[in-house]
C-alpha cells in the first residue's frame, strides 16, 4: 500500500529513515491498523497517542480498508 497517497501521511528525508509517518509525528501508519486489527477503538489508540487526533486515527484506518490488497 502506498501510504503517502492518504492525506494524514508524509515522508520527509533524515525523519524516521524517510519512511512514512503521521503528519507531524514520528508515528507509523502501520501502527494504528495493528491498533485496529487487535481490537481498538479509535479513542483507546488515541489514549495511547494522544498526539494523533480521533479524526485522524479513522482517516487512516478507512484509507488502509480501502486500499488492502486483494487476496
Amino acid at each position: 500500500m502506498d501510504w503517502l497517497e492518504c492525506s494524514e501521511i508524509e515522508a520527509v528525508p533524515g525523519k524516521m529513515g524517510g519512511r512514512p509517518v503521521i503528519k507531524g509525528t514520528r508515528i507509523e501508519p502501520h501502527t494504528i491498523v495493528v491498533y485496529e486489527e487487535h481490537g481498538y477503538s479509535p479513542e483507546q489508540t488515541h489514549a495511547d497517542y494522544p498526539t494523533v487526533s480521533v479524526e485522524t486515527i479513522r482517516k487512516i484506518r478507512a484509507f488502509a480498508t480501502r486500499h488492502q490488497p486483494v487476496p
